[in-house]
């Protein structure tokens, strides 16, 4: 028997790197067998602040890879406002922004609907009308953000009548930065408008975490919204051990903005330097990615900048050998409204290390699922001072006396290979193939 063909729209692939590249990268990973092909559709050379070659040994040979040319205003971007990243994720690298940065969210926000991507709408939808009908498929999935990605597989769905399975990362109009964006009334009605097509019209919509769920259901109307998290990849951890660290390392790993900045935290720590002079010989702060200038000058503030270590970009493995590394691997979720359902994809591989991790954001938060049944892991209110003082000493003496908490087995529930066969699962019911 045949295999099922899918076609994957995504944006997002190596040797770009982030959170965005991973959930599909590695659900390619584990695609192809003999009930199974997926074809993935992605641009060529992308604009994006960071690359991660050692990303692009991971694509599977089998697993067919077709590009095609794309557009983007960046240039015009990089050259107004003088920066060098495109893409920032409304992370500020100075204190202030000016009024170009101020000015180009605008234009970004109420001119590219639903995305500076829209102009690979159109040029997509054409390039894959011709490619579908000489190579028929079963099932397309397109992935978002960018939800330009969904308009796509609109389009062809329109044309094609083809199955279609619409992939939610991140919200759309509910994402919780959205009232950074100023939109106009115009720009709104219009992103909601595309959004309720894309929930309406596509046969199957998939989204990561439950908050999540619920609100695409009530966005679309409908009940049927399937939930399949992110996860880790137990082969990332083949040789993955860590290194003797002789300092007490407190690490985040990806990117943090100022809605994140936990700086009841920041004070917890200085406070414990004070305290203890053994805590402030041995205390590093790392922090991988990007980050806020706001949460920089938070901890030079309270005179902990020389514990800082600041690394802008590692590859992904490195990213996870310094995890292994560290003494207490920091969480903090966006404190703003439609924050619940936010699990940053990290987590999974931060529970994968099994150390210690200090979650802090809202109790109501769906981490709470995640790390509800790690007994290395906890999850703390911004304001828990206290408990975040007892959390981080305990975990000190443990590491004076090297007996710092066993590692727990990661959930196998969120293993990328079991995620992935729960997709094929769901694509298999929705071409009703045997």
């Amino acid at each position: 028997m045949k295999p099922i063909k899918t076609l994957l729209i995504c944006y997002y692939w190596p040797p770009t790197s982030g959170g965005g590249v991973m959930r599909w990268l590695k659900m390619s990973k584990y695609w192809n067998d003999e009930c199974n092909e997926l074809i993935v559709y992605t641009p060529e050379l992308v604009e994006f602040p960071a690359y991660d070659e050692t990303l692009l040994a991971q694509v599977p040979k089998n697993v067919k890879i077709i590009k095609n040319k794309i557009w983007e205003p960046y240039k015009i971007y990089k050259r107004f406002t003088g920066k060098k990243n495109t893409y920032s994720g409304f992370i500020n690298e100075k204190e202030k922004s000016n009024w170009k940065d101020k000015l180009s969210v605008w234009i970004r926000s109420n001119f590219f609907i639903p995305d500076a991507r829209t102009f690979w709408i159109k040029p997509s939808i054409k390039y894959l009308y011709s490619y579908l009908k000489e190579n028929p498929i079963d099932v397309i999935i397109s992935t978002g953000p960018p939800h330009s990605m969904h308009l796509i597989a609109l389009g062809l769905k329109k044309k094609l009548n083809i199955k279609w399975i619409a992939d939610f990362r991140d919200p759309w109009t509910d994402i919780d930065y959205a009232d950074e964006l100023k939109l106009t009334d115009f720009a709104q009605k219009k992103h909601e408008k595309l959004e309720r097509q894309v929930l309406e019209n596509a046969d199957k919509v998939v989204t990561v975490s439950w908050s999540w769920q619920k609100d695409l259901g009530a966005l679309g109307s409908r009940t049927d919204i399937e939930l399949i998290t992110n996860g880790f990849d137990p082969a990332d951890f083949i040789d993955c051990d860590s290194t003797y660290n002789e300092k007490f390392s407190i690490c985040h790993l990806g990117s943090m903005n100022s809605k994140r900045n936990p700086e009841n935290l920041w004070e917890v720590i200085s406070a414990l330097c004070l305290e203890n002079q053994e805590f402030k010989q041995h205390l590093e702060i790392k922090l991988i990615g990007q980050v806020d200038a706001s949460i920089i000058k938070s901890i030079e503030n309270l005179d902990l900048n020389s514990y800082l270590q600041k690394i802008d970009f590692l590859p992904h493995k490195n990213g996870l050998m310094e995890l292994n590394s560290s003494s207490i691997l920091l969480l903090p979720i966006n404190l703003k409204a439609h924050s619940e359902g936010i699990i940053p994809g990290k987590v999974y591989e931060y529970l994968a290390t099994g150390k210690p991790i200090l979650a802090i954001g809202s109790k109501d938060s769906d981490i709470k699922y995640i790390i509800e049944n790690s007994k290395n892991a906890i999850l703390l209110d911004y304001q828990d001072s206290a408990e975040m003082k007892s959390f981080i000493w305990n975990e000190f003496i443990n590491f004076k006396s090297n007996s710092a908490t066993n590692k727990t087995e990661a959930n196998n529930q969120y293993s990328r290979k079991e995620l992935a066969n729960r997709y094929k699962q769901l694509v298999k019911n929705l071409t009703q193939k045997i």
